[in-house]
């Protein structure tokens, strides 16, 4: 008799509760039990799982590490899948390893490479991997000379932290100033120029940004699946049109992708995206972790998460080629269940007496990273 698996998500976006319920619905009927680990009491994916407890605040990466691989040993985690944290974690693969735990997450070397996006950039270029023009800002002076020498090309320039994950502090700078017509409507990501100058100037902080054109689309997020062999077993691009998102498998996508996720290492779930510049495809960000809309492969009749699962734990799943291409589609919100307020955390809560909310489809999380996804994406973050 196979024995179940046990996998620990930790703080990881609401979209993930789509991956579990996958894990759940593996192909094989194989029993999964999953813990989720969250800071937020009302995360989805806290609900969504078989157990689930609050994670302590406010400790460093280094005691962070320390707290998941007691947490392994304790409650016999099978798989880890670390979103929090992961450069610290994946630090520490040998010792998960020794208390029987497999970390589905890419090498240290991997996850490194792509902390600082100007490191990364310059080191994807010297592989031929086309980038588009970038700069990295630290101060008033910097920005304005970024600014104004994309601006001579004709360019629109937009900022962003060199650090960061899913479009955080994604800004398109422009020239006009702040008037009603940016009060009117929703709120946008356009910012004066003269208004990030003042705010520079009145901190008297160093940043660290990235600044560079705005991209145009369709913006195209390859998923990958690549085994410690560092072979690729999956890669599947995602395609984003305004509303209208699609699949490819495209060559102009694919095989840089796949370049990327092999020479760094990036074992396990990678996600690596693309826009266009100037006609042609280059590269936007890497994520060294699945994508919140990983789930969406399942209109291509893939099962990505389940056979990471398999990957992490030594079984090859062989090489996934969709069946299929979906027809495009649309991502909308839907409910998903919390747990009771106020209800208490107990050592190992149990979730799956919840009440359940049907599963659908959500707006993915793997955001602009410094373009254009939906601000409702954004909000339904971890």
């Amino acid at each position: 008799m196979i024995s179940r698996v046990r996998v620990w998500l930790n703080r990881t976006y609401a979209e993930n509760v789509f991956f579990m319920d996958q894990l759940r619905r593996n192909p094989q009927d194989r029993a999964v039990e999953i813990h989720a680990t969250h800071g937020d009491p009302d995360s989805p994916v806290l609900a969504a799982a078989d157990t689930a407890a609050m994670e302590p605040e406010g400790l460093s990466p280094a005691a962070y590490a320390e707290f998941a691989l007691d947490q392994c040993a304790r409650r016999g985690i099978d798989v880890f899948v670390p979103r929090l944290h992961q450069e610290a974690i994946v630090a520490h693969r040998a010792e998960f390893e020794a208390v029987g735990t497999a970390l589905l997450a890419p090498t240290a070397e991997g996850v490194a490479a792509f902390q600082d996006k100007a490191t990364a950039y310059e080191r994807v270029a010297e592989m031929g991997v086309p980038v588009p023009p970038w700069f990295r800002v630290r101060g008033e002076d910097e920005l304005v000379e970024a600014v104004e020498k994309l601006e001579a090309d004709g360019h629109r320039a937009c900022l962003k932290p060199a650090a960061g994950a899913g479009g955080v502090g994604f800004r398109t700078v422009t020239r006009s100033p702040f008037s009603m017509a940016q009060l009117d409507g929703f709120p946008s990501p356009v910012v004066p120029l003269d208004m990030v100058l003042g705010a520079l100037r009145h901190s008297g902080d160093e940043v660290n940004w990235l600044v560079m054109p705005r991209l145009e689309e369709p913006e195209v997020s390859v998923d990958c699946l690549t085994g410690t062999d560092d072979r690729v077993r999956m890669a599947v691009g995602r395609t984003k049109n305004g509303r209208r998102r699609g699949f490819t498998l495209d060559e102009r996508w694919i095989a840089p992708a796949r370049l990327v996720a092999e020479r760094f290492g990036l074992h396990h779930l990678s996600n690596v995206q693309f826009r266009m510049f100037g006609g042609e495809p280059v590269l936007l960000d890497v994520n060294t972790r699945a994508a919140g809309g990983l789930h969406q492969l399942s209109l291509c009749g893939l099962n990505a998460p389940w056979a990471a699962v398999r990957l992490a734990l030594g079984e090859d799943p062989g090489d996934l080629e969709p069946p299929f291409l979906g027809a495009d589609y649309a991502v909308v919100a839907a409910p998903q269940r919390l747990r009771p307020a106020g209800s208490p955390w107990g050592e190992e809560e149990p979730a799956a007496a919840l009440p359940t909310v049907p599963a659908q489809s959500a707006p993915p999380a793997d955001g602009p990273a410094g373009t254009s996804s939906a601000s409702a994406a954004a909000g339904a973050r971890a």
